[in-house]
């Protein structure tokens, strides 16, 4: 077992990037720094200036807004400056009313906003925020996590600044992990210190169940629970853990009023490191104990990929979640370190590569491909099958087979995510 010093350490970790979060982290996140600068301004601006990076940019333009019918950043924005509170963090629309939806949208119509892409920044994260009144103005930044502010201004007066080191994120303190330690931590710590993992299955299940009161984006999760459907599939565990996962994600990208359980910034990869885990307990009867054991390996695992990934890539997020939902589910079906192990290499050998364009109602297809990627990939591993390391990218250690696969989303893909965001930002042109 790890010793206790080194197990609080990564039960923080935990609960830094595993919150709640309601909608797309990203519009979430400049709604966030939007009710902050609107904060420090005290007034209602008359002009709001939105630079974002082109990841941010990427991830929230086709995305729907929880509670509001509509997509996009305007209404976030405007959303966000008319009834956001910053201390709500990513849930910080939950007090809509219907009342301040079409308040919104007159502001949207008053022509307050301005969004523009900030050119020349390295970071992938990057939301700056410019409210003015008059002769009134301030400023708010937020960088490398969805709620890390770095930058802070009132009128000419800086109140916080710390933007030299930002993409480090007071990642100092951060453990850096591995995998052997993910799985230790995961199979040895303390039942009582890690039962809070639970609160993830309430969030992601819960936000399943909702999709079915509503026709949420593609209807992917109900498409796959109908009789057509189940002609194909079956009612089996394979079948259920794709239609819990994909409600949740449909109602999640649909704008559905709901918070889910986010990891590292995504809500759709907080879905994914925990619905296939928890359908699978559920309905192979496994124990509580094993559930939670297995969904701390799946998030930890995620977070442990994002560590040198980065919080925005060109690399798809349900690539990442379902490499620790595969892990989970080996657990669960009995196996060691070496059969988790190997589900993360065939992870990795089928999944890297699938992009991500932006935050849209189709990312639950994306996920329904990984969740049946990850549940291959541990029946494989399971049967003692497993990609070597005279094959593609993979290496015979598993953290340098991880490392191979973020330096692709990271460093290579750098081009291809710039073409996504010509593509997506010139359609019809």
């Amino acid at each position: 077992m790890l010793d206790k010093e080194t197990r609080e350490r990564i039960i923080t970790l935990i609960h830094k990037e595993v919150v709640p979060a309601m909608g797309c982290t990203e519009p979430m996140a400049v709604a966030l720094c939007t009710a902050k600068a609107t904060e420090l301004l005290y007034s209602k601006p008359e002009k709001i200036c939105v630079k974002l990076s082109a990841n941010v940019l990427k991830n929230a333009m086709g995305v729907g807004i929880p509670g509001t019918g509509m997509i996009g950043l305007p209404i976030a924005i405007a959303l966000g400056t008319l009834i956001g509170k910053s201390e709500y963090q990513l849930e910080v629309l939950k007090d809509l009313t219907p009342e301040s939806l079409e308040e919104g949208k007159r502001y949207i119509g008053g022509k307050h906003i301005d969004i523009s892409l900030k050119e020349d920044i390295s970071e992938k994260l990057y939301i700056e925020i410019t409210c003015t009144n008059g002769d009134k103005m301030s400023k708010a930044i937020i960088a490398s996590s969805h709620t890390n502010f770095v930058y802070l201004e009132q009128n000419g007066n800086v109140l916080l600044d710390k933007r030299s080191g930002a993409t480090a994120e007071a990642e100092d303190n951060d453990i850096m992990l591995n995998m052997q330690m993910v799985h230790e931590f995961a199979t040895t710590a303390p039942l009582d210190e890690i039962a809070f993992m639970k609160e993830t299955m309430t969030y992601n299940m819960g936000a399943a169940e909702a999709a079915i009161k509503g026709n949420y984006g593609h209807n992917l999760g109900k498409t796959i629970d109908r009789p057509m459907s189940q002609g194909i599939f079956g009612k089996t565990i394979f079948s259920h853990i794709i239609s819990k996962t994909a409600s949740a994600c449909d109602a999640r990208m649909g704008g559905a009023m709901i918070p889910v359980m986010s990891n590292s910034g995504s809500g759709n990869q907080g879905i994914c490191a925990t619905n296939p885990v928890a359908v699978y307990a559920i309905e192979n009867e496994n124990t509580e104990e094993e559930l939670i054991r297995a969904l701390t390996l799946s998030h930890l695992t995620a977070i442990y990929i994002k560590q040198s990934l980065g919080k925005l890539s060109a690399l798809c997020g349900c690539v990442v979640a379902s490499i620790g939902s595969s892990c989970g589910i080996t657990y669960l079906m009995g196996g060691d370190y070496q059969r988790i192990c190997r589900s993360v290499k065939n992870m990795i050998a089928n999944l890297t590569g699938m992009i991500c364009d932006g935050a849209k109602p189709s990312c639950s297809l994306k996920i329904a491909s990984g969740v049946s990627t990850a549940i291959l990939s541990s029946l494989l591993s399971m049967e003692g099958k497993c990609v070597t390391s005279a094959e593609g990218i993979i290496d015979d250690d598993v953290d340098r087979s991880i490392h191979n696969l973020t330096s692709i989303g990271a460093d290579a893909m750098r081009q291809t995510d710039d073409m996504v965001l010509d593509i997506m930002t010139h359609k019809g042109c």
